[in-house]
């Protein structure tokens, strides 16, 4: 591309691509895109870009299509790489001036810079940090500023890049520049504050601007260009200085007015104070070591004593916090329970931390965590009281609740009170004891603070199982104050609620739980404090339902019983179903929506009589929450827990459920992304549950091509859907779908791991055993490379077991479509037909080891023994192994009756019995029964092996003679011959 006769083409189309009109727009960008690849495009660009008397737009875009380009063709390695002499012309241009006037392209510029930095500095670009280090010594103010963000973007790059060679260059770079670094920072730093001094806030905030941009460059250099950093004193300087300039631009913020264009640029520059030390910290905590004494004390005296107050801010503090829990919890910093196998750094560390947290420290800590920053804000209680169900999500954690300083104080707490619980217990102890019995009404700090030591209790729960007898609180004073019906007492009783519900995991007698029961329905009941959700208290209903959360869902030391909760059931179900109408918020549906799930699941069919009022008002919450596919997860949960609880009665839900699984499992919907796992368990469940096949649920097994087309980690599902409609009929499944099906199967087979392949062979093994005639012959592809496998010795024993599963299902129950594959395969191998047939049962003796499960087992025994009687030679040959199979069989699978010293085939069954269960276990599911009916007709359950092997013998006897039957049965070992005669007495 000529640059010349370019220029003026390349700048008209990016006009046009600037458009608005769809017309003009279209084709500009088909022909940029043609462009891309063009030699000489990206010099072209480099002049419009650089060109300030252009159209600002024209300009962004040319910038934009040369960031791309980078991405995609700089690289040699890459298709249509740009050319060597291209790049170095680029590179030239790209740092001939730092005069952008633009800030956003200026910011665009430095990062496409760093981008081609990433890929050739220093080896091919050496000149690229020496220009950036001069220009930003020049004394215009732009030129100096635009070199700065360049250079906060290059070194930004290079130290993200972690290959060991990579990173020895970026720390030989910081070695070199360190010092320059530090001398300009400090320069602007200095420049600021003598600047805001005298009150020129306009000057002031440049020279802030390029002091932030000096410590951003410092930052990445500190933290990532030193293996050791605390032997380069020059680095331990910087961040001893770092503590003297946090402490005087934080008086500094005294002076600055809120909305002065100083004042946030000032708090992000103070926050990145901070994020050195965080930084630094997490990478290099052996060299933090020196900075822990000042960092504690810093942190602490601005959070939890008077020397913060009128200059912190939530954000300062959130990263305080930070920095005293990352120093409390780091492991580096915890010594071996063996003193003697903690190494000195370690000890070191953990000597300052104990000197430093002292009891009065400690005591100092908690109490101010606990009665200042735990007590509900201003701000907080008026969201409560104008949109309790907006406040009631966000504080159980919504997105900007984990940005903010709650969370932060909790954690901190929590991890405090882990660390040092022996000293504070006590403390905690004590502000509990103080705050027994009645609260005076009239004083709303009182009810506050009673509101924030409830809460660090139930946060600390854990730690103070030993040391509280949670029980007899609860029945002396919890349950009275949940029956306090004061308007100002709300608070309390919303956390009385949520402390029992941390704690009933923990240590609450399951003898009380009726009772809790009995309050927990009094306050849903209650109706005047929550119609229409006006009232401050509707936050108590809300937390009701999210102690239901804790108290259904399952917890290893918490035995939720069900005859307990009964009596409780309609009305507490009744009143869920009705706050879940009456919420309004995606995520308060959400949480009601996963309680209710929990209640169901528990309960299982007992939930019957209750449903109705949900099945019905469930398709009209699927059709308003179209556009939050989070809450239709939600609602896929609860049909999931619906339909199992329902059993064969969820037919009745078909006109919803099945459009929704429709939906749900169709890849070339877009919601599929969000409701595909979801929607595959509730498919399955449907399946399990269903007490026959419709034309609709067959339906949607057209869906199922793409999904194994996706060979995701929903694969093992999608197996047991199809397994679930071969149990359910077969014969319609299998007549419309076993074609493609096939074909799938073969499609995976090529590329797909051991468990997958196993899946798909227990599918075909599956087919065979619910219906040996025709299974074989829908799926008659798959075999020859079953058989191969066999005669081969697959490798795997997972696989060589289901390989010997399908073909000892062919074997037994279709005997001759195994003849038609036999010749099949001499053919296809060129051997003749008893060599084949035996490699395969001397393979199959040799690998019967691999068959773990009993039912396997005896299938393997029964499919050799059913080639007897024969006069086949290679059979005869064989017969030893098969009567070893056998009797190793009869190992398996006999038991003997005490009462009469006979044997019995344990696994015989001979009717369908209903299976008797306690109310802890789930009842049986449709397909459970169709397997224990489909079991009465397979020979493993319905044929004894000690009676098929005597028939077998006996036939073979009479088709040989006494003498050579005799002869047969020498080949036998004595020992294995004993063993029959043993079980085969009485015959």
């Amino acid at each position: 591309m000529d640059l010349n006769s370019a220029s003026t083409v390349v700048l008209q189309v990016l006009t046009q691509a600037t458009s608005q009109d769809t017309a003009v727009l279209k084709p500009a960008e088909e022909q940029l895109k043609q462009w891309e690849t063009q030699p000489g495009f990206y010099s072209v660009l480099l002049n419009i870009f650089t060109n300030h008397s252009l159209d600002v737009n024209v300009r962004w875009l040319a910038v934009l299509y040369f960031k791309n380009g980078i991405d995609r063709y700089w690289r040699r390695v890459a298709p249509h790489a740009l050319s060597e002499e291209e790049k170095t012309t680029l590179r030239a241009g790209l740092i001939t001036n730092f005069n952008e006037p633009v800030n956003q392209i200026a910011t665009q510029i430095a990062v496409l810079i760093a981008k081609v930095a990433r890929v050739d500095c220093p080896r091919q670009w050496p000149e690229l940090i020496p220009t950036l280090v001069e220009s930003v010594k020049v004394q215009d103010d732009l030129q100096q500023h635009r070199a700065l963000l360049t250079f906060y973007h290059v070194t930004k790059t290079l130290a993200s890049k972690r290959l060991a060679a990579d990173r020895k260059l970026f720390c030989d770079l910081a070695s070199s520049i360190y010092s320059f670094a530090c001398s300009l920072w400090t320069h602007h730093t200095d420049t600021f504050l003598q600047q805001i001094c005298t009150g020129d806030e306009a000057t002031a905030a440049n020279s802030l601007e390029m002091t932030l941009l000096s410590l951003k460059v410092l930052r990445k250099l500190t933290v990532h260009g030193f293996v050791k950093p605390h032997w380069n004193a020059e680095v331990m300087s910087f961040l001893h200085a770092v503590f003297e300039r946090l402490k005087q631009f934080l008086e500094c913020s005294r002076s600055i007015r809120a909305e002065s264009i100083c004042r946030d640029r000032l708090e992000k520059t103070i926050i990145l104070f901070t994020k050195v030390f965080l930084d630094f910290l997490d990478q290099h905590p052996f060299s933090f070591t020196a900075l822990i004494q000042r960092s504690l004390e810093f942190s602490v005296s601005y959070v939890f004593t008077e020397a913060g107050e009128g200059i912190v801010f939530e954000q300062f503090i959130v990263q305080c916090m930070n920095l005293i829990k990352m120093i409390v919890k780091n492991y580096a910093y915890k010594p071996s329970k063996n003193i003697e196998d903690s190494s000195p750094e370690t000890l070191e560390a953990h000597k300052i931390k104990t000197a430093f947290f002292t009891y009065p420290t400690l005591m100092e800590i908690c109490r101010r965590l606990v009665t200042h920053y735990f007590l509900l804000t201003k701000e907080e209680l008026t969201m409560w009281e104008e949109d309790p169900e907006g406040f009631t999500v966000e504080e159980t954690g919504g997105d900007s609740w984990k940005y903010s300083l709650r969370p932060c104080m909790e954690v901190l707490f929590i991890d405090i009170f882990h660390e040092y619980n022996q000293t504070l217990t006590p403390v905690l102890l004590e502000m509990v004891h103080s705050l027994q019995g009645s609260t005076n009404m009239e004083d709303t700090n009182a009810i506050l603070i009673k509101d924030a030591v409830y809460n660090a209790v139930g946060l600390a729960a854990y730690e103070l199982f030993d040391s509280v007898d949670f029980d007899q609180w609860f029945k002396n004073q919890l349950l009275a104050e949940l029956q306090v019906s004061h308007d100002r007492y709300k608070p309390i009783r919303r956390r009385v609620i949520w402390l029992i519900g941390q704690w009933i995991s923990v240590k609450f007698k399951s003898d009380l739980r009726p009772v809790l029961y009995e309050a927990i329905r009094n306050l849903l009941q209650d109706r005047d404090l929550v119609v229409l959700f006006a009232h401050l208290s509707s936050g108590i209903y809300l937390q009701c339902v999210l102690f239901f959360l804790n108290l259904c869902l399952p917890v290893d030391d918490f035995e939720f019983r069900t005859d307990q909760f009964l009596p409780y059931l309609e009305s507490m179900f009744t009143l869920l179903f009705q706050l879940l109408q009456e919420v309004t918020q995606c995520d308060t549906k959400m949480h009601v929506l996963h309680v209710l799930s929990c209640v169901i699941e528990r309960v299982n069919m007992q939930i019957r009589p209750y449903v109705g009022c949900l099945v019905q008002y469930l398709p009209l919450l699927w059709k308003q929450s179209e556009e939050y596919n989070m809450l239709r997860c939600a609602i896929l949960t609860t049909l999931i827990h619906l339909v199992q609880g329902l059993g064969a009665d969820s037919k009745n839900l078909y006109p919803f459920l099945l459009p929704v699984i429709q939906l749900s499992t169709d890849v070339s919907q877009p919601p599929h992304v969000y409701l595909l796992e979801d929607g595959l368990e509730l498919w399955l469940v449907t399946l399990e549950n269903s007490p026959c096949l419709t034309p609709e649920l067959l339906r949607i097994f057209q869906n199922m091509s793409a999904l194994l087309e996706l060979s995701s980690e929903n694969l093992k599902n999608c197996f047991k859907i199809i397994n679930a409609y071969i149990f359910l009929s077969s014969s319609e499944f299998l007549q419309m779908y076993a074609a493609d099906l096939c074909r799938s199967f073969c499609d995976l087979l090529k590329d797909i791991t051991t468990e997958g392949q196993v899946q798909v062979l227990k599918v075909v093994e599956n087919v065979i055993k619910v219906n040996p005639l025709l299974g074989p012959q829908m799926f008659q592809p798959l075999l020859p490379s079953v058989f191969r496998g066999i005669i081969d010795g697959e490798r795997y024993p997972v696989v060589m077991s289901t390989y010997l599963g399908i073909m000892g299902r062919v074997l037994l129950q279709n005997a001759r479509f195994f003849s038609l594959l036999l010749s099949q395969m001499a053919c296809e191998l060129g051997q003749e037909l008893d060599q084949i047939l035996g490699n395969m049962i001397e393979m199959w003796v040799d690998r019967m080891d691999n068959i773990t499960q009993p039912e396997r087992r005896k299938l393997s025994a029964l499919a050799l023994l059913s080639l007897l009687p024969s006069l086949n030679g290679v059979i005869q040959d064989k017969f030893c192994g098969i009567i070893n199979i056998s009797v190793e069989g009869l190992h398996d699978v006999m038991t003997e009756d005490s009462e009469t010293g006979t044997y019995k085939d344990c696994m015989l069954m001979s009717h369908f019995e209903e299976p008797k269960t306690t109310e802890d276990e789930e009842p049986p599911t449709e397909q459970d029964k169709r397997k224990k009916m489909l079991a009465l007709k397979d020979p493993v359950h319905t044929v004894s092996l000690q009676q098929f092997i005597y028939e077998k013998l006996k036939a073979q006897q009479e088709l040989m003679g006494e003498q050579g039957f005799h002869a047969l049965m020498e080949t036998v070992d004595t020992e294995i011959v004993a063993q029959l005669q043993e079980f085969l007495q009485g015959f």
